[in-house]
């Protein structure tokens, strides 16, 4: 008969309830009925196991106590690609956007062992993949010497309009349809949604996000060309009484040789255009907004001309009131 202290005991009651592991219930119950003066053999009996279990229960007790009765390391079942085979498909999948099909069709024609697409699932989420969709960028193409160059410059250019100097104003233009694409939906098995294709005007808005905060814009019933854009610029001047570097991508309203003249007496009243170098829309903190306002503020629902403009200038004209944004 095993006796027990009240500390054991209470312990081993515990370890029967609240164990995650059933193994380890399972011998503290035993250890329990042992403990109420009950043989190997009863003990087996009513837990339905064998002696030679039960009486590897009490030993390992009274060997360790409760660190007895966890489950000892196993080996498991063989790895089904070895460390390098996983390490390098781990690493195909960093570099480009693989489906299942893909990596096993790749993997086995490198010479890897051939494996399930499953174990595939497997490997890939316990090393932090996730199935998710891709995204269209133009990263690459970029130049990263002058991205790195630009994200400098313009982190010191916030730093001047944070110290009073100047007034930062990231420029962009976004063009808003009547009908608010809707790319997917729930829809039931077997069938699809048709959505009826109307054509609308299309509403064009040239903003800038001021560092202050503030959001000035215009709002266009047509194209939207250079004589337009300096335009825009002269009367964005007039809102502000410090210096005015305007961040800018290199559309070519932006930079055409006919508004030359009119550029060049901003720049004498205090205007910096400032460009961003090619494919580095990240910079450009206009982007952001224009994102929020199409997929998060704006209710996605058929508009005329009139509550089209009306709702896209109620957004931008609470730009920090009603509507709040975060870098």
């Amino acid at each position: 008969m095993l006796v027990l202290s009240a500390a054991d005991k209470e312990t081993l009651m515990q370890a029967e309830k609240k164990n995650p592991n059933w193994r380890v219930r399972e011998r503290a119950r035993s250890v329990l009925l042992l403990a109420q003066g009950k043989t190997c053999a009863q003990v087996a009996a009513l837990q339905e196991l064998s002696m030679r279990t039960v009486s590897s229960t009490r030993k390992s007790w009274i060997a360790a106590g409760l660190n007895g009765l966890a489950d000892l390391p196993r080996s498991g079942a063989p790895a089904k690609v070895s460390k390098q085979e996983a390490e390098r498909l781990l690493q195909w999948a960093r570099d480009e956007p693989l489906t299942l099909t893909a990596l096993k069709t790749r993997h086995e024609e490198a010479g890897g062992t051939p494996v399930h697409p499953n174990t595939l699932t497997a490997l890939l989420k316990a090393n932090g993949f996730v199935w998710k969709r891709t995204r269209h960028s133009l990263k690459k193409k970029r130049d990263e010497v002058a991205f790195e160059r630009a994200k400098q410059e313009i982190a010191e250019l916030r730093a001047r309009a944070q110290a009073d100097e100047i007034e930062v104003a990231y420029l962009d233009e976004a063009g808003f349809a009547q009908i608010h694409p809707n790319r997917s939906a729930w829809t039931p098995v077997g069938e699809q949604h048709c959505i009826e294709a109307i054509r609308g005007k299309r509403l064009n808005v040239v903003a800038a996000l001021l560092s202050s905060g503030k959001v000035f814009s215009a709002k266009l019933w047509c194209a939207f060309k250079a004589p337009l854009f300096a335009s825009f610029v002269g009367l964005l001047k007039e809102q502000v009484t410090k210096p005015l570097t305007v961040i800018l991508d290199n559309a070519s309203v932006h930079k055409s040789r006919a508004i030359a003249p009119l550029m060049e007496v901003l720049r004498r009243q205090g205007v910096t255009l400032y460009f961003l170098p090619p494919y580095s829309p990240e910079l450009n903190r206009i982007e952001k907004l224009w994102h929020l306002v199409k997929h998060t503020w704006m209710a996605p629902r058929h508009r005329n001309a009139q509550t089209l403009e009306n709702d896209v200038g109620e957004i931008l004209d609470n730009v920090g009131t009603r509507y709040h944004m975060a870098f």
